[in-house]
Parts: C-alpha cells; sequence; structure tokens
C-alpha cells in the first residue's frame, strides 16, 4: 500500500561521497530487474528513476511480490476485486513510465501474508528470477525506516527475500534443479540499489526534476490507494481530489539543493559468512 514518504534527514545528506560513482540514470542499453513489495511501491519509491531507465532505452522489468489485495476500509471491496483493481492500476502507471505491460511479472501473494510464504519456496522462485534476467542492476524494497522494519511486514519481507535470492542465484548448488532441469545458469548481481532507504543510510540520490511530474502522473493512476477511493472506492477521480494528490506528492517527494530527487542505499558487494 501506499506509505508516506519523510525524508527531511535523507535529503540534507550530500552527494559529494559519490562523485565518482557510475551514475544510475545514466545507465543506457542495461537490464534493469526491479522487486517491489506491492504493486505501488516501484512507482513511488523509484518511479522518476524507472522513468528516466526506460527513455534510455534500458530493458527494465519489474516484479511484484504481492497483490496489495487488502488495504481498503470500502465494507463492499472484496480481496479478488481489490487485487484486479490494483494490477490494473499497476500497469497503468509503469505503462506511463515507459515500462512495457509484458515485463511486469506478478508472484501472486496475498498482501500482508509474504512473511508466511512457504520456505524456502519463495527464495527459490526469486532466485530463479534473477538467473533468467540476469539484470545488469537490480533494484528493491530497503527494509528502510524503522517503523517499516517492525511493521511494514512485506517491505521487511521482500528486502530480504530479494537479497538472500540474490545470495544464492551466485551459487549453482542452491536449488540445482534450476540448472539441470531450466537451464538456469548461476548468476552474481553487479549492482544493487535498494529505495526506501533510512536516512541515515541513504548514500545515491537521483535527480529526478525531468520527470518529477510525470512520476506524479503515473503515481495518480493508483487511484485505490489515495483518498477519497480508500474508504469507498471510485475507479476515477474528480478534478478537486485530483489536484490535491498531486499537490501532497510534489510536497511530499524529496529536494536536494531545490531539485526533486529519489534516495537509494547504494551496494556492490557482500560479506559472504
Amino acid at each position: 500500500m501506499r506509505i508516506i514518504l519523510t525524508f527531511a534527514a535523507v535529503v540534507s545528506l550530500s552527494f559529494c561521497a559519490l562523485a565518482q560513482h557510475p551514475g544510475l540514470e545514466d545507465l543506457h542499453d542495461k537490464t534493469i530487474l526491479v522487486f517491489t513489495p506491492h504493486p505501488d511501491d516501484d512507482v513511488f519509491g523509484a518511479g522518476g528513476t524507472i522513468a528516466l531507465l526506460n527513455r534510455n532505452h534500458n530493458r527494465v522489468y519489474i516484479v511484484v511480490y504481492t497483490n496489495d489485495d487488502k488495504g481498503s476500509y470500502d465494507p463492499d471491496m472484496s480481496s479478488q476485486r481489490l487485487a484486479g483493481i490494483r494490477k490494473a492500476e499497476e500497469e497503468a502507471s509503469e505503462g506511463q513510465l515507459g515500462t512495457a505491460k509484458e515485463n511486469i511479472s506478478w508472484m501472486g501473494y496475498d498482501d500482508g501474508m509474504l512473511e508466511y510464504a512457504p520456505q524456502p519456496k519463495l527464495v527459490e522462485e526469486a532466485t530463479a528470477i534473477i538467473r533468467r534476467v540476469r539484470p545488469d542492476v537490480l533494484l528493491s524494497v530497503d527494509p528502510g525506516e524503522w517503523y517499516e522494519r517492525w511493521h511494514k511486514t512485506d517491505h521487511r519481507m521482500a528486502a530480504f527475500n530479494t537479497i538472500d535470492a540474490v545470495r544464492a542465484a551466485e551459487f549453482w548448488l542452491y536449488f540445482p534443479n534450476q540448472k539441470l532441469q531450466q537451464g538456469l545458469q548461476p548468476y552474481k548481481v553487479p549492482e544493487i540499489y535498494f529505495f526506501y532507504p533510512s536516512p541515515q543510510e541513504a548514500n545515491y540520490f537521483v535527480n529526478i526534476d525531468r520527470v518529477a511530474e510525470l512520476k506524479f502522473d503515473a503515481a495518480s493512476k493508483q487511484v485505490s490507494q489515495f483518498e477519497p477511493a480508500v474508504n469507498k472506492y471510485r475507479p476515477d477521480w474528480s478534478p478537486t481530489d485530483l489536484t490535491k494528490a498531486k499537490d501532497e506528492m510534489r510536497h511530499e517527494q524529496p529536494r536536494k539543493d531545490g531539485h526533486y530527487v529519489e534516495a537509494f542505499r547504494y551496494a556492490t558487494g557482500f560479506v559472504q559468512y
């Protein structure tokens, strides 16, 4: 579900430490794999970056862990209907950002239940995706703010499961059936960026000025994530509500030196013990 981002501390950090870092937003003709816990976190957390990556002719693939089928106060809403609504909204949002519908895949877990998914099946599924797509760069949700670490179970589980799968993908003896039966070779992910980082751990920022309004337009396709549709679903916006929602997004979007930015925690390697 949609969350409010508070990045006052994050955006106060300096770009200088990463002056020599290869720019995520400057990549061309690469394969980008994005894991997102719900069908909206990719857009709210990294939508501007995804738009820039698509504009640069990268191949962007989105993997959605859950169908987000619980987050509605509407007494007339069903889980099955909400899952369909959220799927259509995600496809519309990502389409606005330039991601092809066929590049979005769904792992199909129920909202709030990712923590209780069969293990190690969940890791095996994510490992297979990594080995199949073989991304140059992987984007994933971070456990992030403290309230996410202790409350947002799907975020926490998606973050930890994805990084477990990144490690497993390197070694063929993890899930050897994938190589023996499916021909999926081991693969080491070169670079990882985590969106929704905690302020003290954010170490990379993408300037999204060029695509900020596009991101807000894309996010507004997620009608069911905003009021008044959360309490009583409606498939469209009133002009007043849409204007209010976009103004709120502009206010919430982090800024650095007067520019809209998206914050990430960047990593290139992991301890193997």
